[in-house]
């Protein structure tokens, strides 16, 4: 059973929507009740105007308040609904010409809000870039940026199955590091440092560990050469021999890393030399590093490493954008701070930024200008027809009731303009 409302709410939804209802509803009732007093008006004044002169003029005055309250009360019901439910012509207006106010709202949009020349006009005078500048300055907006970049992050996160992302990794691992030969790779790298002479800064960092690990662990480097004599060779002897060959090592290692132009040194550079020299142009080398590749890298271990690997960023990085304090975040921060500062500071970027907006925003609404016409167009012909009317009365049933106020007034003058002038004539003629 459908239930009728005794009290018609015009759709209203809102807080807002229900203020203007009130006030609709408050307007509406001053008109009619001036229309009231109008009949009243004309009610005494009829009977007073055979003895008193002036109770036609006043009679005249609400005769013609009550034929334009009337007349402005049709008017402006008649746009709405049927005015007392009659299948009068012409009226329901806007519930029977609703697609075509759709259209001519749409078209209206088109061609006067979304015009080249209104969008170019309004854009210029708009410097979007200084604008986003000032507000990324405030921290506060800085760090609403950031919040909302770290939400994005782990939604992004979150969403990303781990099987895809090691899959993807692994294809680029294996594409780009694993199936290139890496034996001409190195030997060109080798080359390009010795040619640079960083190979001396390497032995030197050797050197100088090696010193430091044989004077801290004399009796590691002993027992390793004792483990090499002879069973039969007694213990002292042993020890002579460790302190001897103790003393030597690190003496040779001190010479190396103090002279740089030790045989050591030269012999390390031939070495290394001839083994860039023969990374680039022996095959059984070349072959055999590649062996040594396929040996370490084999699939298995490359899906554990990328596993391992995504699983660990994944983790530090959710955590990392979850933590307002982080450091990350705060980098976030201070980088959209900085990029506030130059669109601030920065003419040239302004004006480089500004020019790509306008170009972009253009060439969107010249290219879909009707297509976004049209979405008020469609918009308006999926509305029911007696909502329509509705939403379009609550919006401005409030001013139009002013409609019905004035023609009370107006045809209150014009009533008693008309009996004036009528007496007026009568009484010359006569």
């Amino acid at each position: 059973m459908k239930t009728v409302r005794s009290k018609r709410t015009l759709g209203a939804v809102t807080p807002e929507d229900f203020v203007k209802l009130e006030q609709l509803r408050r307007m509406q009732a001053i008109a009619l009740w001036l229309l009231v007093a109008m009949a009243v008006v004309f009610a005494v004044s009829f009977g007073l105007q055979s003895r008193f002169a002036w109770a036609g003029y006043v009679r005249a005055a609400s005769e013609g308040g009550m034929v334009g309250a009337i007349a402005d009360w049709f008017a402006v019901t008649a746009l709405f609904r049927r005015p007392l439910g009659l299948p009068i012509p012409h009226t329901n207006l806007i519930a029977g010409k609703k697609d075509e106010i759709g259209e001519g709202l749409g078209s209206f949009i088109e061609e006067n809000f979304l015009a080249d020349e209104v969008v170019h006009e309004r854009l210029s005078t708009i410097s979007g870039a200084r604008i986003s500048g000032s507000w990324l300055q405030d921290p506060v907006n800085a760090k609403k940026v950031t919040g909302f970049a770290a939400q994005a992050g782990i939604a992004g996160l979150t969403v990303l199955s781990d099987a895809d992302v090691q899959d993807l990794l692994e294809s680029l691992i294996r594409e780009h590091v694993i199936d290139p030969p890496w034996s001409s790779t190195i030997g060109r790298v080798t080359e390009q440092l010795l040619e640079a002479g960083h190979h001396h800064a390497l032995i030197d960092i050797v050197a100088d560990h090696a010193e430091q690990w044989l004077v801290s662990h004399p009796e590691s480097f002993n027992a390793l050469v004792s483990s090499r004599m002879p069973s039969w060779v007694p213990s002292i002897a042993n020890r002579f021999i460790d302190d001897r060959a103790h003393k030597e090592v690190v003496k040779f290692v001190r010479a190396v890393r103090d002279n740089g132009q030790h045989p050591f040194r030269e012999a390390a550079n031939r070495f290394l030399h001839d083994l860039t020299h023969d990374l680039q142009s022996k095959p059984q080398l070349q072959e055999q590093v590649e062996q040594f590749k396929e040996e370490i890298f084999d699939s298995p271990r490359i899906r554990t490493i990328v596993e391992s690997t995504w699983n660990s960023a994944r983790a530090s990085l959710t955590a990392m954008l979850e933590d307002e304090h982080s450091e990350l975040r705060a980098r976030m921060t201070r980088a959209v701070t900085d990029f506030g500062g130059r669109l601030l500071d920065d003419p040239t970027l302004q004006y480089k930024i500004d020019v790509w907006v306008m170009t972009a925003v253009e060439h969107l609404v010249h290219t879909y200008r009707h297509d976004l016409a049209k979405v008020v167009t469609e918009t308006v012909y999926r509305w029911d027809s007696s909502e329509a009317a509705e939403k379009i009365e609550l919006q401005v049933g409030k001013d139009l009731q002013f409609i019905r106020i004035n023609g009370t007034v107006v045809g209150s003058i014009a009533g008693v303009t008309i009996y004036t002038i009528a007496t007026l004539i009568h009484t010359l003629v006569g």
